[in-house]
């Protein structure tokens, strides 16, 4: 039986059904699906916890403490969810592309 772990990123031009990607070994499979927000994370991860038994889900920088409490009210006690954070200097580089790409006013 694999490990099966959920990142989730968002994006605000972001298609849940049609931004994923699957990668699987024979003990880890990693699903990876982009979301415009919150709404779709929640849905996505209580799916994904009932539907195909993950173990795991990995949030984004972008997901705030509320929104990450709002996940693991949704899944239960059972899968981990944890946020991928960066330094400051790594933070304001990130910052910085969005401004330039329009996400962030």
């Amino acid at each position: 039986m694999a490990f099966k772990t959920l990142f989730i990123a968002h994006t605000p031009d972001a298609d849940p059904d049609k931004h994923r990607v699957v990668l699987e070994t024979g003990k880890y499979k990693l699903t990876t699906v982009l979301v415009r927000n919150q709404a779709q994370a929640i849905e996505l991860c209580r799916n994904m916890a009932k539907d195909e038994g993950i173990d795991s889900i990995v949030l984004c920088p972008g997901f705030t403490h509320k929104d990450i409490a709002e996940i693991a009210e949704a899944v239960g006690p059972n899968v981990s969810v944890t946020v991928a954070r960066g330094d400051g200097p790594s933070s304001r580089v990130t910052a910085e592309v969005f401004r330039r790409e329009g996400w962030l006013a």
